[in-house]
């Protein structure tokens, strides 16, 4: 039986207009390297201080702290000034499937890549509330673990923050290769959803037990899931 749902915030649960892509390539390319499309999609869901280091150094950079300090908050610079701009959004269906599995008892976290500061302005804005009676039960950003996607310590976190110990009963996941990378060395099933940048052919080429449209269908698959085990 399932206790908990960890998901990915942008591309996953939250529709944020591309803005996060644009302001990590804009925040590399600042300091003079080049960006690759394909190098720019593997880091998209890692914690955006080693995606910006690493995409310095692909990019013919030396990553020194300095520079990498400097270009994270440019970072956050560009993404305040276009979110204010822009707001992000609930992607379609998230709230009522998050809703739906609060109501069947599943506990539902959000882990992100984004650093703590980044990502409560963004929960603020679309009213989601942290806490016993609130839509979410608990939120790991990348800067309160040692290491971002893809290793398995956000999943972990919020794991002992709900109090939920068998990784059996755990379902994470998001939009890109490292949320399903990251969802296999947590030991936990792994869910994969379109609605980011990756096709379903270019998800399922990592381990997963569900590649879906989006959220909104996690709900059913859970239901349909817990029939046949019965």
């Amino acid at each position: 039986m399932i206790e908990l749902v960890v998901l990915d915030m942008a591309g996953t649960t939250v529709g944020e207009h591309g803005i996060v892509y644009r302001a990590l390539e804009d925040s590399v390319t600042d300091a003079g390297a080049s960006v690759n499309a394909t190098d720019l999609q593997t880091w998209m869901g890692a914690d955006k201080t080693e995606a910006i280091a690493a995409l310095l150094e692909l990019g013919g950079v030396k990553a020194d702290p300095e520079l990498v300090a400097r270009q994270f908050d440019y970072f956050r610079a560009l993404l305040a000034e276009r979110y204010a701009g822009n707001p992000p959004v609930a992607l379609p269906g998230v709230e009522d499937a998050l809703r739906t599995l609060k109501a069947r008892g599943i506990k539902v976290g959000l882990s992100t890549g984004f650093s703590r500061d980044v990502a409560a302005p963004i929960l603020e804005t679309l009213g989601w509330g942290i806490g016993q009676g609130q839509l979410l039960d608990a939120v790991v950003t990348s800067d309160e673990v040692a290491a971002g996607r893809p290793a398995p310590y956000m999943i972990h976190r919020v794991m002992e923050a709900t109090g939920v110990h068998n990784v059996r009963n755990v379902v994470a996941g998001g939009d890109t290769m490292v949320d399903l990378l990251a969802a296999n060395n947590a030991g936990v099933n792994g869910l994969g959803v379109l609605t980011g940048a990756l096709g379903r052919e270019e998800l399922e080429q990592y381990p997963h037990s569900w590649v879906l449209d989006g959220v909104k269908d996690l709900p059913s698959v859970l239901e349909s899931a817990l029939v046949n085990q019965q």
